[in-house]
């Protein structure tokens, strides 16, 4: 990944990179550049991000671009291209590089492309870069593929994809989701994989995840989450110990506990103990 360095020359320049371990084919990049001057480089994978703060300018298939807070940056691979501030605070952004391959297996198109490098459309840019701050966050693995997923979604109507390489049976076709669902929740408390529940399905990781999305409306992530979150309220409503509650359907602590299951029932454990006479 040339002329992307990871440390600068100037102190208000900062930049770091993250690969999950467990999934090839993709890095997250989040910077902030003031000074640094990109000079023409490429990436062998697809570029998407969203720019947080300031403008950046660029040159891309021979033109010039100018990237602002509140826009979305696409890049094909392969492509050269330059970066430099275009104000005197420098821009913020993050960027997802992902394999043509991956993008491939994680959404069933054969490629994509881009009829422009920027896209000034500030609601999506505010969606993306709340998606990718929480890939960088993800410590879980089944999440992060997850998250992969909805991003790709995000951006899928804004771009021309290939015909598409996999396609995604209906629901009703669907008859061993059942069993993923029961593997779901015989493995509650355990961090599942991607390819754990592609194998009882009988899928490839990604076909499986689309397919399954396709027949439940929420991914496999969204849908373990949903039987933890039920299986809390059902151990808090007997009286069991939040922080117990916790570590027995997978959740890292009770703070874990506490934001998802205010997301999903709109009130805390405690509180919802409390209303249902648990202790």
């Amino acid at each position: 990944m040339q002329a992307v360095p990871e440390q600068f020359d100037h102190p208000a320049d900062r930049a770091e990179f993250r690969r999950p371990t467990h999934r090839a084919g993709v890095e997250l990049y989040r910077a902030h550049i003031v000074r640094h001057s990109f000079e023409p480089h490429t990436h062998d994978a697809y570029g998407l991000g969203a720019i947080a703060s300031g403008a950046e300018r660029f040159r891309y298939r021979g033109s010039d671009h100018l990237a602002a807070a509140g826009s979305v940056v696409l890049m094909s691979p392969d492509e050269l291209h330059t970066g430099r501030a275009e104000t005197e605070a420098g821009w913020g952004y993050r960027m997802l590089y992902l394999d043509a391959e991956l993008l491939q297996a994680v959404t069933g198109d054969a490629a994509w492309h881009f009829d422009t490098a920027v896209l000034n459309d500030a609601a999506l840019a505010a969606q993306v870069s709340q998606r990718l701050g929480a890939l960088w966050q993800s410590a879980d693995d089944l999440a992060f593929d997850s998250g992969l997923l909805e991003l790709l979604a995000l951006l899928r109507p804004r771009v021309r994809p290939a015909a598409r390489s996999v396609g995604v049976r209906s629901a009703h076709a669907q008859p061993r989701f059942s069993a993923v669902i029961d593997y779901l929740q015989a493995h509650l408390a355990e961090p599942l994989r991607l390819e754990q529940l592609a194998a009882v399905a009988g899928l490839s990781p990604f076909h499986f995840q689309r397919s399954f999305k396709a027949a439940h409306g929420a991914t496999p992530h969204q849908m373990l989450m949903a039987l933890r979150l039920l299986q809390a309220k059902q151990r808090l409503a007997r009286g069991d110990r939040p922080a117990d509650v916790a570590a027995a359907v997978g959740l890292a602590d009770q703070a874990h506990l506490t934001r998802a299951f205010l997301q999903r029932y709109g009130v805390t454990p405690a509180r919802y103990a409390r209303q249902v006479g648990g202790r």
